[in-house]
């Protein structure tokens, strides 16, 4: 039988477990379209400028190292804004801006070499169980993860046959397709077109504007 003593230390424990989560919550600016190195740094040179103290900047967050002021935050979201960032408040939807962060991350570092399936890496990545994440993530954006991940690899499949330094081959090992027919078919269903006549459709449509 569990004494009173221990059931209080069991609780004093919890208490300061929760706390020191809470506190690790205040320390994070979460942000919303973060999405690539270029505002990565404006963020970093916003936050030198407020001399708001700083750690670890990743996509979508900013780990503080001291809580900033009410004023020094309006600041940042009014700088933020004219940027195309936005602070969120929100849980949910910071919650959300993080699935989306993982995502865009695991499609644009995955090259080819997963280690696991896309539902066990942003669990893991998140530290929620992913029905879960899938049901806030419907919810909200009103499509499912997996369609959001499709969603996103064709757009990336879209910029890599632009780019045309990689050939079809090339591009669906990088995004992590089965093979050349699943991306073709995955791209038809999205677009309407095959790589190839969406490839050739935008050649044609860059041509005409710099013609005229």
């Amino acid at each position: 039988m569990i004494s009173l003593y221990q059931q209080r230390r069991y609780l004093g424990n919890k208490i300061e477990e929760l706390n020191y989560r809470l506190n690790k919550i205040n320390m994070k600016l979460y942000i919303k379209y973060m999405v690539s190195l270029r505002c990565k740094m404006l963020v970093k040179e916003e936050l030198e400028r407020l001399e708001i103290p700083f750690g670890c900047i990743e996509l979508g967050t900013v780990e503080l190292l001291e809580e900033i002021s009410i004023s020094q935050r309006n600041e940042l979201e009014i700088n933020l804004l004219s940027c195309g960032l936005r602070l969120h408040k929100d849980k949910k939807m910071i919650l959300i801006e993080k699935i989306k962060n993982t995502i865009l991350e695991m499609i644009q570092y995955d090259d080819g070499c997963p280690t696991m399936n896309y539902s066990e890496y942003i669990s893991e990545k998140l530290n929620y169980d992913y029905t879960y994440l899938a049901n806030i993530f419907s919810e909200v954006k009103g499509i499912t993860i997996q369609q959001y991940i499709i969603l996103n690899k064709i757009e990336g499949v879209k910029e890599l046959l632009l780019f045309d330094e990689l050939n079809l081959t090339e591009i669906s090992y990088k995004l992590n397709y089965s093979s050349v027919a699943h991306l073709s078919g995955q791209f038809n269903k999205v677009t309407g077109y095959s790589p190839s006549i969406y490839k050739e459709m935008k050649r044609k449509r860059e041509e005409t504007l710099e013609i005229a």
